[in-house]
């Protein structure tokens, strides 16, 4: 019997990119009006004979290579995943409150996962006449993690992982246990899946997975497969004593995990469910939870007709026996939502549980109607989530369950919790002791001029969205944001003064609140000691009385 965990996890950085979802919050917002991001590929991806519905990301062949310091001739080279996941570990990170760059020589981790070779496979199409000196580097599913470790200077572990479709999941578990035997003291796992040539997805539908009508029916009784999705996802993690003295927000927190393999079954390829039981009851079992006290489970969830039935029993055995017939365990899968992103599928469904423990709402699983007759719900005490809800005991610390499964038989199922009452930074440290209304600064910076205005019209969107305090946001771009060399601070008053300076930032005009420049080359300080006096007895009372950063700073010197 495994024995409890007895370091959990914070998750304190989340990054996606997936279909009809650029952010987490777009992917909570395209989860809370219950869509799905599915539809017909786009038309510059592959020959219109050879359509095949999925859920896609637009404008795959885009990457800033010199923000990460790459050569246009060695991105060309690049599989389009590595360009991805250095994409997604950079938002992660900053979400997570740390500035990138800050990391060099730490001991960080980086775990990716990704299955597919679709780049690779296009590029030997070419001939060897394609081959370069960037072709090895840049076709390696390992480099996928060690692009990322390389561009930052991370010196923690760095592996690709490949267990099939619980590739990231599998990331996730090993990324914890590195974190609680010491090998880092920071992670990023990352999952990656790209469709880039319609040969996969004719080995696949050839193997017999794919939905025929281009939907993932999970549970449900019209069950024929699933839908391919592309995209990714990112996390940041870190042991959750250390986020807790280092003030980070906690989105949530990994109890425990456990992988295994179906063994010798019944077929390389069927689904095993002893094994997938055995599974759940280890990770329950390492996370110290009581089976009842989990209230919802992610789904790997294809909608398989074989897949479907043996996840649902292995569940009810594990954690839906005893549970009372009005408090089923609500199970769901965001594969109904942006389709089955394979290798990036698990973190998929940890990122969506993670916004589900944090919002405290759980939202809808799509397209079911009624239950595959295969997967008695009621009697395996499993109820599909069909509608956007609270938390079935609110009142109860918030528990669940993500499971990911992979074609060859490697399982993983992961415990989830809410962080509880963590502190969390913000700018009170340096609000005013009087509360009097002061200008405030928001800093911003790019790599050149338009980096620098992408930037200023993004936070105008965000702030315009979601309404932050203005001082908080500034806390936010002074402490946590890597500083480039093309600048800006935007000066005023109040929000209303700060979104005027920052739109006219991003339109490129001049603005009294707006001060830009750029950083120039090595600076020396010189001293310049007038001999005559524009000092005066008092000076600096009334900067010692308001703020009191500069009183202590005084005090001390």
């Amino acid at each position: 019997m495994a024995k409890p965990s007895s370091a959990p996890i914070a998750v304190v950085g989340l990054a996606c990119r997936l279909p009809g979802a650029a952010d987490p919050d777009a992917f909570w917002r395209l989860l809370g009006r219950g869509e799905d991001a599915v539809g017909e590929p786009p038309a510059d991806r592959w020959s219109a004979s050879a359509p095949r519905r999925g859920a896609f990301l637009d404008e795959v062949d885009r990457f800033d290579a010199a923000f990460f310091g790459i050569s246009p001739r060695e991105a060309a080279a690049m599989d389009p995943q590595q360009r991805l996941m250095l994409e997604l570990g950079w938002e992660a990170l900053e979400e997570a409150g740390i500035v990138p760059g800050s990391l060099a020589g730490s001991r960080t981790a980086v775990y990716a996962s990704a299955i597919w070779d679709d780049y690779a496979a296009l590029h030997h199409r070419r001939g060897e006449a394609a081959a370069g000196r960037h072709s090895v580097t840049g076709l390696g599913r390992g480099i996928i993690a060690n692009r990322l470790s390389y561009v930052l200077g991370l010196t923690g572990p760095s592996l690709t992982v490949d267990a099939a479709q619980s590739s990231s999941l599998v990331a996730v578990h090993l990324a914890c246990e590195g974190l609680r035997h010491g090998d880092a003291d920071l992670a990023v796992v990352g999952g990656v899946n790209l469709i880039l040539s319609p040969g996969s997805s004719a080995d696949s539908a050839r193997f017999g997975a794919l939905s025929p009508d281009g939907r993932c029916y999970t549970f449900d009784s019209r069950a024929n497969g699933y839908v391919r999705g592309e995209g990714g996802v990112a996390v940041v993690l870190k042991p959750l004593d250390r986020a807790v003295a280092d003030g980070d927000r906690v989105h949530c927190v990994i109890l425990g995990s456990a992988v295994n393999n179906d063994g010798a079954s019944t077929g390389l390829t069927v689904p095993d469910q002893g094994a997938q039981e055995a599974v759940l009851r280890a990770a329950h079992a390492r996370a110290g939870t009581d089976p009842t006290a989990v209230q919802y489970v992610e789904l790997h969830g294809t909608g398989t007709p074989v897949g479907d039935p043996v996840e649902a029993a292995a569940l009810g055995a594990a954690l839906g026996a005893g549970r009372p017939s009005d408090a089923p365990l609500l199970v769901g899968s965001a594969k109904t939502n942006v389709g089955h992103l394979e290798g990036a599928a698990g973190l998929v469904g940890l990122l969506k549980t993670a916004l589900a423990v944090s919002r405290r709402r759980i939202p809808a699983s799509l397209n079911f109607r009624e239950p595959n007759p295969a997967i008695p719900l009621d009697a395996l005490g499993l109820r599909v989530q069909t509608r956007e809800s609270d938390w079935p005991e609110p009142g109860r610390p918030l528990v669940a369950g993500v499971s990911s499964f992979g074609m060859g038989g490697t399982n993983c199922h992961v415990v989830v919790g809410e962080a509880g009452r963590v502190p969390t930074p913000s700018a009170d440290a340096v609000r005013s002791g009087d509360g009097a209304r002061e200008p405030l600064a928001w800093l911003l910076s790019g790599r050149d001029t338009a980096a620098l205005r992408g930037q200023a019209e993004r936070l105008r969107r965000h702030q315009e969205r979601y309404g932050h305090d203005a001082l908080d946001t500034a806390y936010a771009l002074a402490a946590h944001r890597t500083r480039f060399d093309e600048r800006a601070v935007v000066i005023a008053e109040d929000a209303a003064g700060l979104l005027a300076g920052t739109a006219a930032l991003a339109r490129g005009e001049e603005h009294p609140a707006v001060v830009r420049g750029t950083v120039g080359g090595p600076v020396r300080t010189a001293f310049l000691f007038t001999g005559q006096g524009s000092q005066r007895a008092g000076m600096g009372r009334e900067l010692h009385e308001r703020y009191e950063v500069f009183a202590a700073a005084f005090d001390e010197a």
